[in-house]
């Protein structure tokens, strides 16, 4: 197979734990051509969408990890599959990008995961549709909602909509002096919308990333522990990894999302589960692959080439 990924500039991926870097390597092991492909040489022209595209050779090294063999220009219908792997901000650009997929797509691109559902689908409000699965949440843009939901809960986390990697994420309590100003700065003075939730305690044992691959759950979590001070579990804030077996809960969230998600066109999505409820639905760019295979030897980077061989048969 031919497949193109759509990634952030190649030098900027740190290949040791990138999830994009590692499906390429997983690709190239199981005899595929692997292309990158920016966000920037995606063009739509008389109809056709068109980009520049670098075939690439991977190696194991993870600094020089990758090698440009060849540039071409080719239609999206070239490729056996295109994934959409570029990190947020989920700006305009972004959804401009979603929209000539999407017209690659309706002239026979396959592209994952789907365009219409990622930009559909948001990764904070879509836990929303699942409230069997979440702790009280509530998203508002006015301060006395949200200062009346702090109220009431007495702790809580609030988040703005379209962050990413723990930015922007607060930790509030009812007494907190600095309540107003957070609302007011995490709500950009009333003209963002923001979640606030129901703070869980369960943090402390990690914020568990359950992978789903083409509607199959896969076997082990992430737990992303906070550091020492910290309530936030990202790793790109500072927490620590570690892979876990799924529990029974963890499983029955899983499940009861996986098959739904899979028909809506999406390939790779990660669930993120605190304790016992669902706190977000990530779908733009799922990671977490290359420290699940490191400590448990399960590799979900080639689930995703598999599922994809599947799909081309």
């Amino acid at each position: 197979m031919k497949l193109a990924f759509i990634v952030d500039p190649l030098a900027q991926l740190k290949a040791y734990k990138d999830s994009s870097v590692a499906m390429m390597r997983a690709a190239q092991a199981r005899g595929h051509e692997v292309f990158a492909i920016l966000r920037d040489d995606l063009r739509l022209r008389d109809g056709a969408v068109r980009a520049r595209a670098a075939h690439l050779s991977i190696n194991a090294d993870e600094h020089a990890w990758y090698r440009e063999t060849e540039a071409l220009d080719a239609d999206l219908r070239e490729f056996d599959a295109v994934l959409m792997r570029q990190d947020p901000p989920f700006d305009f650009e972004y959804v401009a990008a979603t929209w000539m997929l999407e017209r690659a797509q309706q002239q026979g691109a396959r592209i994952y995961n789907d365009p219409r559902a990622i930009r559909d689908h948001s990764e904070k409000l879509a836990i929303t549709e699942f409230p069997q699965f979440t702790a009280p949440t509530l998203v508002a843009r006015a301060a006395e909602d949200l200062n009346a939901f702090i109220d009431e809960f007495g702790e809580v986390v609030l988040k703005p909509l379209d962050g990413m990697g723990g930015a922007g994420v607060f930790r509030v309590r009812h007494d907190d002096p600095n309540r107003y100003a957070i609302i007011e700065a995490v709500g950009q003075m009333g003209t963002r919308s923001v979640m606030a939730q129901r703070y869980i305690p369960e943090i402390a044992n990690g914020d568990k990333r359950i992978l789903v691959v083409a509607g199959e759950v896969m076997p082990y979590s992430l737990a992303r522990i906070p550091r020492a001070g910290e309530s936030r579990g990202n790793l790109a804030a500072g927490g620590r990894g570690e892979a876990r077996p799924l529990s029974e809960r963890d499983r029955a969230i899983g499940e009861a999302l996986a098959p739904m998600l899979w028909q809506r066109g999406l390939l790779i999505v990660g669930l993120d589960v605190i304790g016992d409820y669902l706190t977000e639905v990530n779908v733009t760019s799922p990671t977490c692959m290359v420290e699940i295979q490191q400590q448990t030897g399960f590799n979900v980077a080639e689930r995703v080439i598999a599922a994809l061989e599947r799909r081309s048969d």
